[in-house]
């Protein structure tokens, strides 16, 4: 039997430590979302540690998408996100789509899956920012980054219409994840009215089933207007 290696042990890092621990508030709601965290100072005093560990932790936790805003220059201080860490799993998606691990297919796949289960729920939502973007995409001479900004309101506010938050916050990373093909295909038609026209005529009829309470129907148009996008724009 070959011998056993064992690895030499190494110190994890003080910034990690500082920021798990932040980390298991927030998760477990003693920092609730808006929550201002104390001043840098203070949380150097608090922990222990130098101001200069605090500010490592803090950009930790930025990048995981658990606190907002704070400048570590200045005095002012970071806030309890509303994110949900949905950036960190954005990230994680595009990294893998862009490393080849996740195909482009898989993930149009789920988000099959994903929007037709939650306009096929009975609507609770608030269907306003929905109907907002809308008509946003209806203005008449609508840019097409304009138009994917609205796009996207419309998909997410469309994926929490059931009431489930989990189908809404898993929507946002896919999107935030695969919105550059989106865009980019856009980008590449010579003339894009005739594409942006039929999208708010599939996007309308959707919203409008959605409210009708007709959840077969609106899984199934938006089946068809994800799949026929995808297919079309990004074959």
């Amino acid at each position: 039997m070959d011998p056993i290696v064992f690895r030499a042990v190494t110190r994890t890092p003080l910034s990690l430590l500082v920021s798990g621990q932040v980390r298991e508030l927030i998760l477990s709601g003693a920092l609730p979302v808006g929550t201002e965290l104390p001043s840098e100072k203070d949380l150097a005093d608090q922990f222990g540690v130098s101001r200069s560990t605090v500010r490592e932790a803090v950009r930790i936790l930025q990048a995981k998408g658990l606190i907002s805003g704070g400048d570590t220059v200045s005095t002012a201080k970071p806030r309890v996100s509303d994110a949900l860490a949905s950036g960190s799993a954005s990230e994680a998606l595009e990294s893998a789509l862009r490393l080849g691990s996740v195909p482009l297919g898989d993930l149009v796949e789920l988000r099959l899956a994903l929007e037709g289960a939650a306009v096929a729920k009975p609507g609770v939502a608030d269907l306003e920012d929905a109907r907002d973007a809308l008509e946003t995409m209806r203005m008449p001479g609508v840019d097409v980054a304009t138009f994917h900004d609205a796009d996207v309101r419309f998909h997410i506010c469309l994926a929490g219409a059931g009431g489930n938050t989990a189908f809404a916050l898993v929507m946002s990373a896919l999107r935030d994840a695969i919105g550059g093909h989106l865009l980019a295909a856009l980008d590449r038609l010579d003339d894009p009215r005739p594409t942006l026209a039929r999208l708010v005529a599939e996007h309308a009829a959707i919203l409008e089933a959605v409210e009708s309470g007709s959840g077969e129907r609106a899984a199934e148009l938006m089946r068809a207007h994800i799949w026929d996008f995808y297919a079309s724009a990004l074959s």
